[in-house]
């Protein structure tokens, strides 16, 4: 995930700050140091880090800071809200006009995403009731028209395409589309190249004299580092963006391009990928992205997709349930693929507070404990997921060779399960405190109460 690197060397310094009593101004200048050797190998750009570094270390070395009862927390205090300004103060979002459609121009270089995200965008605004429209402008690269139906059905979204034309006269015809067919977003997917050209440009900027575009949005992939902040910077003179989606934000990137762009382009970061998957995509939130570096966690897009993925009326369903007959095993399993459609158990782990320091290697063996867990849930009867209770010794043999597992990984799932029962009682956790106002806690109750091996998975 990208800023690990950069959170596992933040929390070292700030753990070394935080168990002093006392700071003098050189330790919060050798902490400073540190932090800025750790943002330069995050692949932050120079410019970037001097002048956070400078402002951090000014306002740290105050009197209120070094005299107060907890200094080391102060200055903690003070990098996360300078990170957050480095950011952007809040996350930017699009203004659609009065009058629809809204045109959003799609670009950026070959290999960036901008295709797969341009499908993204368009599933994540119709899930806020827009009559979003692809517009198929990219007919240099092969298959890219047709990647982009494939993407298109699968977001649930129409996609027009005129062949081969000149994406000019494309541009122009989707837009009329849109308007004929009450298509209130429209999406223009033009082409990329391997480098920045004149010719790139000047196709670009006749789409953006023909379409006249709401939002020009640069898809920038998170990988290339500080060459992100220099495509945009390149595009932003060229044509004139009005903001950024950074891709791969999920891969083994430093990250550094997050913490750059914004302060050097002008240009706000509005949504980022995370993934490979069409709902692997959120708008960017400066306070929650800085809550992660900093290792603090992001209860709020964890609390967010979970709220996104419950079905209402499931989950008033299984309250019902649980309420008249209990908690069973059938109710756990649809928990745990309930938030498996959230993501990955490493990227929600990720969101939890306390939770960053887990190492890759129990995230994987807890995504492989997951899977034994379902299969041997998938291994039992109706009636010994509905009363677990008459699940004897020979019982659980069958449940282990039917699954593929030993006696003993039977036990630990049934001893879990009762933890998690009790846990569902003192929470009062049903389907319908999984949904709603009240259900910060206890989805994160929920996701951490799979088990007790420090994953928060079955074991």
């Amino acid at each position: 995930m990208a800023f690990e690197g950069l959170s596992e060397k933040l929390g070292g310094v700030f753990k070394r700050l935080k168990s002093r009593g006392r700071l003098s101004e050189a330790d919060v200048k050798e902490a400073m140091r540190e932090v800025k050797m750790a943002l330069l190998e995050a692949d932050v750009s120079y410019k970037v880090v001097k002048e956070f570094i400078a402002s951090v270390t000014e306002r740290s070395v105050g009197e209120d800071v070094l005299k107060s009862l907890t200094p080391g927390q102060q200055v903690i205090k003070i990098v996360n809200e300078e990170l957050i300004k480095l950011m952007g103060e809040a996350n930017s979002k699009i203004n659609f006009p009065n009058k629809p459609p809204c045109i959003i121009m799609m670009c950026g270089l070959q290999g960036s995403g901008k295709t797969t995200h341009a499908a993204k965008l368009a599933k994540h605004f119709k899930a806020q009731g827009k009559r979003p429209l692809l517009v198929a402008c990219d007919i240099y690269r092969p298959a890219a028209i047709e990647q982009l139906k494939v993407v298109g059905e699968r977001a649930g979204v129409p996609v027009f395409d005129m062949g081969q034309t000149d994406p000019r006269k494309i541009a122009k015809e989707g837009i009329k589309h849109a308007k004929d067919y009450g298509n209130d977003l429209v999406i223009l997917d033009t082409a990329g190249r391997l480098h920045i050209d004149e010719e790139l440009m000047d196709e670009l900027k006749d789409i953006k004299k023909i379409a006249e575009p709401n939002e020009i949005m640069l898809v920038v992939d998170a990988m290339i580092g500080q060459d992100a902040v220099k495509v945009a910077s390149s595009f932003d003179e060229a044509l004139g963006i009005d903001s950024v989606i950074l891709t791969k934000l999920d891969s083994d990137t430093r990250g550094g391009a997050a913490l750059s762009v914004l302060s050097v382009t002008g240009k706000p970061i509005k949504f980022v990928g995370m993934g490979e998957k069409l709902d692997e995509f959120e708008p960017f939130h400066p306070e929650r992205m800085a809550s992660r570096i900093l290792g603090m966690g992001d209860m709020l897009t964890l609390i967010e997709k979970a709220t996104q993925t419950v079905d209402e009326k499931d989950a008033e369903k299984l309250a019902r349930k649980v309420k008249e007959k209990g908690f069973d095993l059938n109710d756990l399993l649809d928990q745990m693929k309930q938030i498996q459609k959230m993501g990955s158990i490493r990227s929600l782990m990720k969101l939890i507070p306390g939770a960053g320091n887990i190492k890759d290697e129990q995230l994987e063996q807890g995504e492989t404990q997951l899977k034994k867990t379902e299969a041997m849930i998938n291994s039992m009867t109706k009636a010994e997921r509905e009363k677990p209770a008459i699940i004897d010794p020979k019982r659980k043999r069958r449940i282990a060779a039917g699954s593929g597992t030993q006696v003993s990984d039977v036990n630990q799932l049934l001893k879990q399960f009762e933890q998690m029962q009790k846990m569902m009682k003192q929470f009062g956790i049903g389907g319908g405190a999984l949904h709603g106002k009240k259900s910060r806690r206890n989805r994160a109750a929920l996701l951490k109460g799979l088990g007790g091996n420090g994953t928060g998975l079955p074991m």
